[in-house]
């Protein structure tokens, strides 16, 4: 694994203009963090079939003060939906300033966050060990966090280590907190997709005719269903020795009608679905210091609030204790700003359940 930096302090260059003034830092001042970019190149994504670059990189968000202090803190992994880079909550919704203003108002005690790019050259990755894609879960697990722990005064223990994510991002925090206990203690899901059937099959939504024909993968992404699913099939049915796709397809299209593969379509579910996966893993998901999922009731794609609905009664169902909300709105409009879902919802979560410096 070869590590390249780069470093952006933007309160070091305030401060260098405070002092040329003659000024003195205002409390609001004194109270910026600072927003760091980092890269890893990473071996466990190295040796993949469709061209991901195996250099990845990150936003690391530190506290107030953190040059200046030897205190510890605990980390927040985030994971933002694949629909977007992972800089628009710093680039474009004021990540660092929302953050700083919890801090200052008691929100949550002050935490290192870190959002890296887990996409592929089609989208979210679905953070699986893919021999298409690349082995994401490793990269998580046996780079990425340790790398963490290595470069930043972390507190290096799941109780003081939680995820959260958005959309696809909601599915890969459920997933690693579902598969990897010992690492991340608390788990935060905005929205997460991918959590189990929804009112319409799934293999009545990609283009089957374009997805067998395709000559390249810019071909699967002149449909959008057709673009998501191919990277579902590359992380869940991988078959390194069908190019370009490199995949498994659960279904054709034969003289007009739509002929499911049944060892594909069980194989594709009990990977992919998260509520698939529950049985497996409900003695990890009860071992967590907390869980929470929330939902937007007026999804466009009513198959996620279905879906969610149903991830809930079943985690009831295995006796996993865990928080689960059905919020009115459109998934995505109320995340971010000081009335956001990040704000109210995600980092108080993180206060009751995250161990801080100093608490036993």
């Amino acid at each position: 694994m070869r590590l390249i930096h780069t470093h952006r302090a933007f309160p070091f260059a305030m401060a260098i203009a405070v002092l040329l003034a003659g000024g003195v830092t205002s409390p609001a001042q004194s109270a910026k963090g600072q927003v760091i970019e980092r890269e890893i190149r990473s071996d466990n994504i190295a040796h993949n079939k469709i061209g991901t670059d195996p250099v990845r990189k990150m936003i690391v968000y530190l506290p107030a003060g953190y040059d200046g202090s030897a205190k510890r803190y605990p980390v927040i992994y985030f994971l933002p939906t694949s629909f977007e880079s992972y800089r628009v909550p710093f680039d474009k919704r004021n990540a660092q300033g929302l953050f700083d203003r919890a801090t200052v108002a008691g929100v949550i005690d002050q935490f290192i966050l870190v959002c890296v790019d887990m996409t592929t050259p089609l989208g979210s990755s679905w953070y699986v060990n893919s021999p298409v894609t690349g082995n994401w879960e490793d990269f998580m697990i046996q780079e990425l966090v340790p790398y963490i722990d290595a470069s930043f005064r972390t507190l290096p223990n799941r109780n003081s280590r939680g995820i959260a994510g958005e959309f696809m991002g909601g599915y890969g925090a459920i997933r690693f907190g579902m598969k990897y206990p010992g690492v991340f203690g608390s788990v935060y899901a905005l929205h997460p997709v991918g959590t189990g059937s929804g009112l319409k099959i799934m293999d009545s939504l990609p283009d089957w005719d374009l997805l067998a024909n395709a000559k390249s993968l810019d071909d699967v992404k002149k449909d959008g269903f057709s673009q998501i699913f191919t990277a579902i099939f590359q992380a869940h049915l991988p078959n390194v020795d069908k190019p370009p796709l490199f995949i498994d397809l659960s279904a054709r299209r034969i003289d007009g009608q739509l002929v499911i593969d049944t060892k594909l379509m069980q194989r594709l579910r009990n990977n992919f679905f998260l509520e698939s996966m529950i049985p497996q893993y409900a003695d990890n998901l009860k071992s967590l210091r907390g869980l929470k999922i929330d939902w937007s009731r007026s999804d466009l794609n009513q198959d996620h609030v279905y879906s969610n609905q149903a991830l809930t009664h079943k985690l009831n169902e295995f006796g996993i204790v865990h928080e689960a909300e059905e919020y009115n709105g459109a998934w995505g409009e109320s995340n971010w700003g000081e009335d956001g879902r990040v704000y109210t919802e995600v980092l108080p979560f993180f206060r009751r359940h995250l161990v801080f410096d100093g608490q036993i």
